[in-house]
This record gives structure tokens, C-alpha cells and sequence, in this order.
């Protein structure tokens, strides 16, 4: 069994992101490290250099700036340069890892068995992980319904599928109609840190790729403007790997006790409750289960 992993990056260092700790984080697992790096000015292609392992493949690539952003689809231009990364993928199994996403230490050999346990059932297309959302600070996480809990980042690699935009992957049926992979679960974790990186450093984020989700920049960053309701104590260990990059803290994350629900925010507290009353889950999901 082979596997790739791959990502795409640009200016990941002076957005932010934990690309390094993403990266080493599966090294272990796969046998190939493929990343499309878009042109890049903060040192982005040397901090991936240091990391010294052969297995890392790099794509330098061009981002189409001109796509535009009053489609349907948003983001087109992330799946673009996900989508270059993977088709450069020659495992059996394609790992997608984004640059502020990390992978526990302990989950590794319960990926490796559900890669090896699903390798030949070709039924299953992708394998789905558990997300942990971190907000704010280090021990808070989000859990609400209008976040994706759940998400296929295991594609196998012989199937037509590619990314349509930024947040999920298709398979093609026919060259007109796609559909989302039918996926098994990884029985793990992606532990993502987007929320815990600096306001600045967020605002710059924001201010680079907004143009590709359209044209209405976004407000301030304020990581406390949030319904407390959704924010949950993270009683867990952090993955090693983000022992030195995350920022010590004490507690939960407080959100602003003057904060204002807006309406996806009450529709989103209202479903959580019915999710406590019920059992049900009300999350979206880009795949469908089957095993």
C-alpha cells in the first residue's frame, strides 16, 4: 500500500498558518509529501526545505488571480491548487492536509489500519476524520452545527475526483454530474488551528484571500464575537508537533458577554439543543457513509 499526502500553500508564514507542524505531522505515514506552493514572498519554499525530508515533493505553481467570484461556487481558485496537488499524487490512498490542520500522534495507526482494512473494498472511496475546531485559545474548541464535524480527507487515488472549490472534493459520475465520495471513517482526528492564529496575522489572511469568496471584505478580527453557547472545554492533549507553536493559556475561551446572536447563530443554538434532546446531528456532510 502506498500513500500520498498533499496540500497547497502560499505565503503560509505570514498567514499564519502551522504548515510545518501539518506537514511532519503525516510524514510518518506516507511515502510521498506532494505540495502545490503558489508564488510565495515570506519564505514560505524554505521553512518546507528545512524540513529535510525526501519524501516532500514540491509543485510550483501559478494562482489564476482573474477567476471571478460571482459564481456559485466560491473559492474556486483553493480547489484549483488542491486539485493540481492531487492529481500529482501517485499513492494508493491521497491524504489531503490543509496548512493549519494537524494529525495526533496517537491517531497514526488507527489511519494506517482503516487505509490497509478499506484498500480493497472499492466501495469506499474516502475516508471521513473527526474535527476539533480550536477557538480563541488552546483548551476551547467550537461545536455547532453550522461547522463541518466530520470530513473526508483520505481520497482513493483511482477514482475521477478533484476539488470543485476550497472546502470539499467530488467524484465525477459522468463529465456532467458529480457527487460527493462515498466515504468509511478514519476512526481519528484533525485538530484544526485556524481561529488560534494571531488577530494580525488573521486580518492579513482575511484581507489576501476574501477577493476569492467575493467582494465584501470582512470585518475585524474579534475571536471573542461569538455565541457562547458553542464554546466547549478541550480536555484533550495537542498533538507534539504543536507544542512549541501554540500559546499558553489558562481556561476556556471567553467569548463577549454583549454579543449578539445573529440569525444563523439562534437557528444554529436552537439545533444543538434538539441535537441534546435527540441524539440527532445536524452538521453538513461532504460525503456519504457506507460502511
Amino acid at each position: 500500500m502506498k500513500v500520498s499526502g498533499f496540500t497547497f500553500l502560499r505565503n503560509g508564514r505570514k498567514l499564519g498558518y502551522p504548515f510545518v507542524e501539518s506537514i511532519r505531522s503525516i510524514l510518518p505515514i506516507v511515502d510521498e509529501f506532494v505540495i502545490a506552493l503558489g508564488a510565495s514572498d515570506d519564505g514560505t519554499g524554505e521553512e518546507i526545505l528545512k524540513i529535510g525530508d525526501p519524501k516532500i515533493r514540491i509543485i510550483h505553481t501559478t494562482w489564476n488571480e482573474r477567476i471571478r467570484n460571482d459564481r456559485k461556487v466560491k473559492g474556486f481558485v483553493y480547489g484549483q491548487q488542491k486539485s493540481i496537488a492531487l492529481f500529482n499524487c501517485t499513492g494508493d490512498w491521497a491524504f489531503y492536509l490543509e496548512g493549519d490542520e494537524v494529525v495526533h500522534e496517537d491517531d497514526l495507526p488507527k489511519i494506517q489500519e482503516a487505509m490497509r482494512r478499506h484498500l480493497d473494498n472499492q466501495e469506499v472511496e474516502a475516508l471521513f476524520f473527526n474535527y476539533i475546531h480550536f477557538q480563541g485559545n488552546k483548551n476551547t474548541y467550537v461545536w455547532d452545527p453550522g461547522t463541518y464535524r466530520t470530513a473526508p480527507r483520505i481520497l482513493r487515488n483511482t477514482i475521477p475526483a478533484w476539488g470543485p472549490k476550497g472546502l470539499f472534493f467530488t467524484v465525477l459520475e459522468t463529465v456532467k454530474r458529480a457527487r460527493y465520495p462515498k466515504a468509511a471513517s478514519a476512526n481519528a482526528r484533525i485538530f484544526h488551528y485556524g481561529y488560534l492564529r494571531g488577530a494580525e496575522q488573521m486580518e492579513l489572511k482575511n484581507a489576501a484571500v476574501y477577493k476569492y469568496w467575493g467582494n465584501t471584505p470582512p470585518p475585524p478580527c474579534d475571536y471573542s464575537d461569538i455565541d457562547p453557547y458553542t464554546l466547549k472545554l478541550f480536555t484533550g492533549t495537542h498533538p507534539k508537533a504543536m507544542e512549541k507553536w501554540l500559546a499558553p493559556a489558562e481556561g476556556i475561551f471567553q467569548a463577549n458577554p454583549n454579543h449578539k446572536l445573529t440569525w444563523d447563530e439562534f437557528r444554529h443554538r436552537i439545533m444543538l439543543k434538539v441535537e441534546d434532546w435527540t441524539g440527532a446531528e445536524f452538521s453538513h456532510k461532504h460525503y456519504k457513509r457506507v460502511v
